[in-house]
């Protein structure tokens, strides 16, 4: 090639008209992937290029404007990749969210799993900013007469654009530019994860006042103990105890006074809105409006005289998950201690030795396990290893069943823990009231159906990343001092449960604890117990039906397959 002609194919006039639509790519992605109408597909392809062509044509130095321009590389690189990832959606608030809060070891293990789209994105994006830089680097600009013709086409498809926005919010009711107009509603949940994350951090200043008058029913002399195992990334249908054809609960499916809930549903599939949902009285419902306000559990528990602590195998990441814990008398994050052992086996001992070496009469303690989050091999022992081949560094559908083994056990080693954690309180004495309740955070796509979906804090939940095992196991001093919670517990065994609504309000039944906040219906030990209406907190803070959720038609079969009420 001469290098006239190179000059020419890389000239700015090239890069003028390349770069808008190099960045349009995500948004005509989208109209396929959201099934826009023509109306709004108009919309997001035109008015965006409109927008850009005039951007890159404001000046005449093109180089220098698309390097400004960077954010909005960044922002379509990330939206493709999330396309690759979940097939379906915008970058959502809590995409930002979790950028911010995942640790490095997460990241990695995920981009090691997102080769084909880091590709792509790399071949879309890379060369426009080198190019950038050359012309910059040469003092290359444009032509006149190019940068008008280029302003003309570009205020032309920014009218036509304007035209179909406009025809949308005619003809559809729901219709809005902060959530269907790529970039602008990812710019927009740009602000939303900024002013979340603000809150996040004002959150000790703005929940100081918060308190939940808390009063005891029990003897002050009476030994109790209760304790809450928080899950991560485990979905039901992978539990033997919950019909699954493989062995993977070999020690829990022979444990006595085990209390197994079927038709449990997480009002959320990310962690920093679960867990936070589960450790105080919130629903889906209230979540957006009281989160920086509301204490969590550990406060009611020792306004009621309790000892409490919080053990937890993940790493602070600033949630509220972090405040919470930090709530409790004794806080530990092993994940975060230099040589720590990082296993949720490494909870039980913790746990022992609380109860050994506390004075209190009554201990309230929380573990918050690391369990099957991805990379899955990662999270067992080679005791735990009954499934092979488990290699799951290919996380294609085509690996599934290997994938599937490795998940698979991950719950073997999860059973392996809740048991031991059982088996503590059984030591205890007889006299001892005790009760571990477990539920996890949410569940995980593994490839299980066309969708080809993976893993979970997808913006749209499916089934398998809302669907969650529930098990509740009391002592034999508290189902003789307290009968009325075993009786309770088993006749709503058959009923659908939301895990983030009972959690808070069951733990406070146990210990016979009553606050300005408790809510006996939603206690799974209260014979008053009744299903509220199913809801979903969405990607902006809002309690959504299920219906609304969205949830598409498999994952509503599925439910029904399980008998799984989705009002």
């Amino acid at each position: 090639m001469k290098l006239s002609d190179f000059s020419r194919i890389f000239s700015p006039a090239a890069l003028l008209w390349a770069y808008p639509l190099l960045l349009i790519v995500p948004g005509v992605a989208l109209c396929i992937t959201e099934h826009y109408t023509a109306a709004a597909s108009a919309a997001n392809v035109a008015l965006p290029l409109g927008v850009y062509l005039l951007l890159c044509a404001w000046s005449r130095n093109v180089g220098r404007t698309v390097l400004l321009c960077t954010p909005l590389s960044i922002y379509a690189a990330f939206q493709i990749v999330l396309l690759f990832l979940y097939g379906e959606s915008i970058i959502a608030v809590d995409m930002f969210l979790n950028v911010a809060t995942t640790n490095v070891g997460e990241a990695t293990e995920l981009l090691g799993n997102l080769g084909t789209a880091i590709f792509v994105v790399v071949v879309l994006y890379l060369p426009p900013i080198a190019w950038a830089i050359r012309l910059s680097v040469k003092h290359l600009k444009l032509q006149p007469r190019t940068q008008r013709a280029a302003r003309r086409t570009g205020l032309c498809a920014a009218v036509a654009g304007l035209a179909g926005v406009i025809a949308a919010y005619s003809t559809e009711p729901d219709y809005s530019v902060r959530r269907e107009l790529f970039p602008a509603n990812v710019i927009d949940n740009t602000l939303h994860a900024v002013q979340r994350y603000r809150a996040a951090k004002s959150y000790p200043a703005t929940s100081a006042a918060f308190r939940y008058d808390a009063h005891s029913s029990r003897r002050a002399d009476e030994r109790e103990v209760y304790v809450l195992v928080v899950g991560e990334t485990c979905r039901a249908d992978n539990w033997q105890l919950l019909g699954y054809d493989r062995p993977t609960n070999p020690l829990l499916s022979h444990r006595e006074n085990l209390l197994v809930f079927p038709k449990v549903l997480s009002e959320s599939n990310t962690t920093h809105k679960s867990v936070p949902l589960m450790l105080s009285p919130l629903t889906a419902v209230t979540f957006g409006d009281s989160i920086a306000c509301v204490r969590s559990v550990f406060e009611a528990f020792r306004e009621a005289g309790y000892a409490t602590a919080f053990f937890s195998n993940q790493q602070r990441n600033g949630s509220y998950i972090d405040f919470f814990g930090e709530q409790a008398d004794t806080c530990r994050f092993i994940a975060d201690e230099p040589h720590a052992v990082r296993s949720d086996s490494a909870l039980v001992p913790m746990l022992q030795r609380f109860i050994a070496e506390s004075p209190a009469r009554k201990l309230f303690v929380v573990l918050h396990s690391y369990g099957s989050h991805f990379n899955y091999s990662e999270r067992y022992s080679a005791s735990h290893r009954r499934f092979i081949p488990d290699n799951n560094d290919n996380a294609t559908r085509s690996n599934r069943p290997t994938l599937i083994n490795a998940y698979d056990n991950t719950i073997v080693s999860t059973d392996a823990m809740v048991d031991s954690v059982i088996g503590s309180l059984a030591a205890l004495p007889d006299s001892v009231a005790a009760a571990m309740l477990f539920v996890p955070d949410h569940g995980e796509d593994i490839f299980d159906d066309d969708r080809e979906r993976f893993l979970h804090a997808s913006p749209n939940p499916t089934y398998w990343q809302i669907h969650v095992p529930m098990v509740l196991w009391l002592s034999q001093g508290h189902r003789t001092q307290h009968p009325g919670h075993a009786r309770a517990a088993r006749a709503n065994v058959g009923k659908d449960v939301a895990s983030s609504r009972t959690v808070f309000d069951t733990m406070l039944s146990l210990a016979g604890i009553t606050t300005n906040h408790s809510r006996p219906f939603r206690a799974l030990t209260d014979s008053t117990y009744s299903m509220e209406p199913r809801m979903y907190l969405n990607d902006y803070n809002e309690g959504v039906e299920l219906e609304r959720a969205g949830l598409h038609p498999e994952d509503f079969r599925m439910l029904a397959k399980k008998g799984i009420s989705a009002r």
